[in-house]
């Protein structure tokens, strides 16, 4: 057989191979990259052989790894670098120099190295984490502007630019120290060199090559100038003594800045997806299994000491570096992993006579395993902690852990202000829009940049986690006038409605939808307006056309509006069934959720969910309902009726799902639609202040009840007379409407400098449990 029909017969089965190991992987609701490493396993040559230009699939491979460092340069750029400089430069800078110290010493006291220089050699092995492996689990997880994923990031970028010089250094590790030395000047002599010329081409050259491209008018013009710049700068970098990947990575920063970033980003997308999965395949063809399995508790081990040695290290630095503990566990594993630029260093290393051949392969093996482990570890951790943070031993360190950080001076007595989760882009406009009209205004961010910008601006913030209960607390989230969620991540804008509604359950809440399939899930959850960017940019574009062509701007904006008010589905496509269950058991597997069986003549059973009430009474969203027949209902809207035998998929605090139960089970009588309720918050200096529910008799004075009170955070649904009420109680009471103003005007003290009161109309009310 011809060797270049040979090399295109290789290359076509390493894409179907990768294809088909994604395909499965996805399947089995895995990161696709495990399936394009497995692919890679079966088609080499410890597989079945397949492949016979192992080299020319290698050498094709690299395209993925430049083209993905290329896409992360482009999308992280050098204003987004500043961000964290001092944890990339000063902590990426000290995690590899203490790895390869503690490695060294490691291996030296245990015997696995006969010379220092082979355990300098292997800690700068260990030293390096997945910059492909990471920066895919974050993009997956949209978790790249998270502190963690901007952390993690900068200590990546720090470590593909310390290849250059490690590569620069390997060939002088058995050379005199005066060698090494030399060897580290002339590294660092060429990196400066090329960042200077670096910086030049990307001010004076790119822009109006770009503009030229772009001119022609010709998306292949555009792509195959951005390519070309790309590799050409590559090559540049290899020939320099430097690596291809960090030639890849500084093209792709040099054109961050400049105005047509989106469009390349937007071209170049594809190529890096089809060779990045051609690299991951590559990585598999490298891996031997009848060597993993006959040394399999070795990798093991090999696997458990390289996680927990980094993570060790890396953890403490992050910490030291001023983050919050949860952010530097998350970093610290989430760099655990042993990167593939290892794979290279490995390599060289061998050619170099630092390791043996049986080195070398536990090298490669225990490397692979950490690739294809870290995806699961990313995945766990969040669910990971939200278990943890409810053990009670463990809670009042998690209680620290989600403290503020710093409080401004100007936050202190705010009353009936708007609440801004995330200052990042759409934060700031908020933040100068609602400047410009005088409204008072409370930021939450965890980003030290941000919040020295708020710092400078004398704008009153809170420097923590905008999910943390304590956090929320001090913002005075439950006299907010309302709260706009604008938070990087999904996750995070989920637990931080979920929690703000648990302090103020009538708070008129905004949240940013960065998907299309969170939409439904953060209304269920109580969200007042969700906002798409996407849409929105698509309604505005719509509005202008428009308008444009003489229609009536009233009758525009009510036909924006009801596009708005039925969440988009005018401009949702369809999407399967069994998509939308899995994106809804994704997004509440980080939540306290539980499938509950809706018991036999429950008073639920023949209610529609508007008539239930089940979240104002008892704090529990329903997310979803089976039926006995099988048929599954997301996100069920409030003219849904339970059925018996329902199962319902309920998310709450597990305080929240117990007062579910008793509703459910029909311990506590379902209130008349008829009867009028009112949340009414107990002041301080109140008389009813320190006195129990039994000793007040509401409902025999005044005519209502409690049916549930929020304290700090903590639903009490259904309480007994033996409730002690506290200054600050937010309290749930059911009656008639003149009963209720008189006990309003009775709770508080004269004046009424503190009193909320927030009508509810047409909520039902409960047997008198006090």
């Amino acid at each position: 057989m011809q060797e270049d029909f040979r090399l295109i017969l290789d290359l076509v089965s390493v894409l179907a191979i990768a294809a088909a190991g994604g395909l499965l992987a996805a399947l089995c609701r895995q990161p696709p990259l495990l399936g394009y490493i497995l692919g890679g396993m079966v088609v080499g040559p410890a597989g079945f052989g397949l492949i016979k230009e192992l080299v020319q699939i290698e050498t094709l491979a690299q395209f993925g790894v430049a083209f993905l460092l290329f896409a992360l340069g482009v999308e992280f750029s050098l204003t987004e670098l500043k961000k964290v400089k001092a944890i990339a430069l000063g902590g990426g800078g000290l995690q590899i120099a203490m790895t390869i110290l503690v490695t060294a010493i490691v291996s030296l006291g245990m015997g696995w190295v006969t010379s220092p220089a082979q355990g300098v050699f292997l800690g700068g092995i260990l030293s390096l984490s997945s910059t492909a492996v990471v920066l895919k689990c974050l993009m997956d997880r949209n978790e790249t502007e998270t502190p963690q994923g901007q952390v993690m990031l900068g200590i990546l970028v720090v470590q593909d630019l310390a290849l250059g010089l490690m590569l620069a250094v390997l060939p002088a590790l058995d050379q005199p120290a005066e060698a090494i030395g030399l060897a580290v000047g002339l590294a660092l002599l060429k990196i400066g060199l090329f960042a200077a010329g670096a910086v030049a081409v990307g001010i004076w050259l790119i822009p109006p090559l770009l503009q030229l491209l772009a001119q022609t008018e010709s998306r292949e013009l555009f792509l195959l100038g951005v390519v070309a710049l790309c590799l050409g700068i590559a090559v540049l970098t290899d020939r320099l003594g430097l690596s291809i990947e960090m030639g890849a990575f500084v093209a792709g920063l040099m054109i961050s800045e400049v105005e047509y970033a989106d469009q390349t980003l937007t071209y170049v997308e594809p190529l890096r997806d089809i060779f990045a999965a051609l690299f991951f395949a590559a990585i598999g063809m490298l891996i031997d299994p009848v060597f993993l399995w006959n040394n399999l508790e070795l990798i093991l081990g090999l696997v458990l000491l390289a996680f927990v040695g980094k993570f060790l290290i890396v953890t403490p630095l992050v910490r030291a570096f001023g983050y919050p503990l949860k952010t530097a566990i998350i970093v610290g594993l989430g760099l655990a992993q042993i990167g593939e630029f290892s794979f290279v260093l490995a390599s060289e290393g061998q050619a170099l006579g630092l390791v043996s051949r049986r080195v070398y392969l536990l090298i490669l093996g225990t490397t692979a395993v950490t690739l294809v482990v870290t995806p699961f570890v990313l995945r766990f951790v969040p669910v990971a902690f939200n278990w943890l943070e409810k053990l009670p031993l463990l809670k009042k360190y998690f209680d620290q852990m989600d403290a503020p950080r710093e409080v401004s001076s100007e936050s202190e007595q705010l009353h009936n202000h708007v609440v801004i989760c995330g200052y990042g882009r759409g934060g700031r406009n908020l933040v100068r829009l609602m400047q410009e009209r005088s409204y008072p205004i409370l930021v939450i961010d965890q980003s030290e940049a941000a919040i020295q910008e708020l710092r400078e601006a004398k704008i009153p913030y809170i420097y923590g986690n905008a999910a943390s209960l304590h956090v929320l607390e001090k913002a005075g989230v439950d006299q907010a006038l309302s709260m706009v969620i604008a938070l990087p991540d999904a996750m995070s804008a989920r637990l931080c409605l979920k929690r703000s509604l648990e302090l103020e359950p009538e708070l008129d809440i905004v949240v940013r939808a960065n998907k299309e399939r969170d939409i439904e899930l953060l209304y269920q959850l109580g969200a007042r307006q969700v906002v798409q960017p996407e849409f929105e940019a698509s309604l505005e574009l719509t509005t202008h056309l428009l308008s444009g062509m003489g229609l009536p701007v009233s009758l525009i904006q009510q036909e924006m509006q009801q596009i708005r008010s039925s969440h988009y589905l005018d401009l949702r496509g369809l999407q399967p069934q069994s998509q939308v269950t899995r994106d809804l058991r994704k997004a509440t597997e980080v939540m306290n959720s539980k499938w509950y069986s809706l018991p036999d003549n429950s008073p639920l059973t023949g209610m529609n969910l508007e008539e239930t009430n089940i979240r104002r009474l008892t704090g529990v969203s329903l997310v979803a309902i089976r039926r006995d027949s099988g048929e599954e209902i997301n996100y069920p809207d409030a003219d849904f009726e339970l059925q018996t035998g329902d199962r319902l998929l309920a998310v709450g605090e597990p305080e929240e799902l117990a007062a579910f139960d008793k509703l459910a089970k029909g311990e506590v009588a379902i209130p008349l639609a008829s009867t009028p309720c009112q949340w009414l918050v107990v002041p301080e200096g109140s008389p009813a202040e320190g006195k129990t529910l039994s000793h007040l008799h509401l409902r025999r004075n005044h005519g209502v009840q409690v049916q549930a009170i929020r304290r700090e955070g903590k639903f009490i649904s259904f309480p007994d007379g033996r409730a002690e009420l506290r200054a600050g109680d937010h309290l749930l009471l059911c009656g008639g409407s003149y009963p209720l103003n008189q006990l309003q005007k009775w709770l508080a003290p004269t004046p009424i400098p503190s009193l909320v009161a927030l009508p509810l109309i047409n909520t039902p009310v409960s047997e008198d449990l006090q």
